[in-house]
């Protein structure tokens, strides 16, 4: 799940980062959920076109998923200062583990990187499916990686790639949107499954 709230081209950024300082803790402990990234890009670093805000969560349970947007769970804050976003939902497909991860489990990522891919209506889903699953599987083991999902949204057919990564994200992945990550909320990162979900 993600909504990206794009802020004006002057907006004061350090308004979102006293935010997530102040409040990010909130869903460290939260049931239901594996990760909360924190994430913002900045008009002008890194490429960015644009000011924005855009937690990005992977749920371990739709039903505290729907809690927290619809049932006084945490979103009602979003909504209360900046209005009601749209919010992007998926399909999980996999999750891996990277090696950030792995030799350093308390050590928090500090970028993000997410790539949207068409699934075009002239091609196999499965096959294409298939051939994500390879490359997120690659990317497990890329240096620097703390954790990757695939997901796909069946309403537009895209896979999305999200990946963590300890300092930057890598220049072979220039085709994705990149993010600061100011706070990573976890409490369901080590139970999340790793590898396919079916």
């Amino acid at each position: 799940m993600q909504y990206e709230i794009t802020l004006p081209a002057d907006y004061d950024m350090s308004i979102i980062r006293e935010r997530v300082a102040t409040r990010g803790h909130a869903l460290d402990d939260r049931a239901g959920l594996g990760l909360k990234a924190y994430l913002i890009r900045e008009r002008g670093a890194a490429g960015s076109p644009v000011n924005q805000y855009a937690p990005f969560y992977l749920w371990h349970d739709a039903g505290r998923m729907g809690e927290f947007l619809v049932g006084g769970g945490g979103f009602q804050g979003i909504v209360g200062d900046f209005g009601r976003p749209v919010v992007q939902h998926w399909t999980g497909l996999a999750v891996e583990a990277g090696p950030a991860r792995r030799t350093a489990p308390l050590a928090a990522p500090l970028a993000a990187s997410r790539l949207l891919t068409p699934m075009p209506a002239s091609a196999d889903p499965a096959e294409q499916v298939a051939g994500a699953l390879a490359e997120l599987r690659d990317l497990g083991g890329a240096q620097g990686l703390h954790t990757a999902a695939l997901a796909v949204d069946p309403h537009h057919w895209r896979l999305v790639t999200f990946a963590l990564w300890e300092r930057e994200v890598p220049a072979a992945h220039a085709g994705a949107e990149r993010y600061e990550v100011l706070h990573l909320s976890a409490p369901g990162l080590a139970s999340l499954p790793r590898g396919r979900a079916w």
